[in-house]
């Protein structure tokens, strides 16, 4: 699933955002300041990021600058009600793919999503690697050494973020928020069962534990043990 970063201060807009884009499929992270957007631009993984400029902490072009000087890649459509020309520059000079001017025609901002997520289909990925372990995004095949895992659909979108986010500790928080959907709802147990139950299945014979536990904080997957 097409995962979008919405960066937006207004509540009700920014609930507006997430419900439409829900609508059309996407699966969307919101962020209500820049510090949080930024954070969250830096540490998940993401096809492309919707940004307000006017946002507490931080604005929306010093992130984007700060986000493309460490090489960030994914199109950016700024949201904004800065409605000039030089504005207009300034933005896109900064790293900006488009820009949508408050407000706006939900078709409009829709056709404009669409059409940075086909100019950037080919940064897509398809592929995850960690290890010895393989995951296909498009067929939803897992190859570890060789040999093909069959994965429930829970199993595979908790390896998948597992997987999106090797070499860092996973808290159980980040699972139930990101993964499970339920960041109030989801009991430790829940959730321990299921990574037990995948690792039943990519802990093949002979080979090392792919999935870690950190003591007191949650689970980690790494390129070299």
């Amino acid at each position: 699933m097409i995962r979008v970063l919405v960066v937006e201060d207004q509540m009700k807009l920014r609930r507006n955002l997430q419900q439409l884009l829900e609508q059309e499929g996407y699966e969307v992270v919101t962020a209500s300041t820049g510090e949080e957007g930024y954070e969250f631009a830096t540490t998940q993984s993401f096809e492309m990021m919707v940004l307000d400029l006017s946002l507490p902490e931080r604005d929306g072009l010093h992130i984007l600058r700060d986000l493309r000087k460490t090489g960030y890649d994914k199109p950016v459509l700024i949201l904004t009600a800065r409605d000039s020309i030089e504005d207009r520059v300034t933005g896109l000079d900064a790293g900006a793919d488009d820009y949508l001017v408050k407000p706006f025609a939900h078709a409009e901002l829709l056709a404009r999503v669409r059409a940075l997520l086909r100019r950037g289909r080919t940064g897509v990925e398809r592929l995850l690697y960690c290890a010895d372990i393989e995951l296909d995004l498009l067929t939803r095949h897992v190859v570890r050494s060789g040999v093909e895992i069959e994965l429930s659909q829970r199993e595979f979108e908790l390896l998948e973020y597992l997987l999106r986010h090797k070499n860092i500790n996973v808290t159980r928080e980040m699972l139930a928020r990101d993964v499970w959907k339920e960041p109030q709802g989801v009991f430790t147990n829940v959730i321990e069962v299921c990574v037990n139950s995948l690792r039943k299945k990519v802990d093949l014979p002979g080979l090392q534990p792919l999935i870690l536990t950190v003591r007191g904080v949650g689970y980690c997957v790494k390129d070299q043990s």
